[in-house]
């Protein structure tokens, strides 16, 4: 039935959008997700969610414990509407939240930690699903992320600085991971019914009158 209303949408969609949309479903991937641990500065948030579209990583897992999500559309080019973004900010700890439901779905977390028995970005094993968890932008990840950690990993750096700024690790981190993961015989596409769910949600997005669109179909199935 999805498909169904999926042709209706293609009905406004051109077909350079329609080529597009395939194009693009068929290298998204949640076998690597992203978790920000509450963020402050949204640049940060937001230029993240541009490099996390831009490599083909579909999930954020976006921590509010005293920091609010702000998205800004001049930086992150409009990304955050072809994400699935999971926000959590409605407990006192929402980093807790997180990690039970990151766990629960099979995710590896693989947090980045500058200092103890953390391991280069390069060494890091992708053969289970993997989260990769950048913490806030001055003390970085908590005691409670670091102590929940499958795994610590770090960006080896060259020079006197000690660290990058954490959209350019991020984005320096996808890029790796990504490029690995693509090259590897690991299943890491969606599915045929992940991809369908989300050319719906890409299409109501493109679409002004998607809902007129929708309900018309809705009713014509008594859905």
């Amino acid at each position: 039935m999805s498909q169904e209303l999926y042709d209706l949408f293609c009905e406004a969609l051109t077909p350079f959008k329609q080529q597009r949309f395939d194009e693009v479903v068929n290298l998204r991937t949640r076998y690597l997700t992203v978790v920000l641990e509450d963020l402050y500065q949204s640049h940060n948030t937001s230029a993240i969610l541009r490099s996390m579209e831009s490599f083909g990583v579909q999930d954020g897992y976006l921590i509010e414990n005293t920091n609010s999500f702000q998205h800004l559309q001049r930086i992150s080019k409009g990304a955050g509407k072809w994400l699935s973004l999971h926000r959590y900010n409605s407990t006192r700890n929402n980093t807790v939240e997180c990690v039970r439901d990151l766990k629960n779905q099979g995710y590896r977390l693989a947090v980045t930690h500058l200092h103890g028995n953390s391991i280069p970005l390069a060494e890091l094993d992708l053969s289970q699903k993997t989260a990769l968890v950048m913490g806030t932008e001055l003390s970085g990840a908590s005691d409670y992320m670091v102590e929940q950690a499958d795994v610590l990993v770090h960006i080896p750096m060259q020079g006197f600085t000690e660290s990058l700024n954490v959209s350019a690790a991020t984005s320096i981190a996808l890029q790796h991971l990504t490029t690995n993961l693509r090259r590897s015989s690991i299943d890491w596409q969606l599915t045929e019914q992940e991809k369908l769910a989300l050319k719906l949600e890409w299409a109501r997005h493109s679409i002004h009158w998607w809902k007129h669109i929708e309900a018309e179909w809705q009713s014509k199935n008594h859905v």
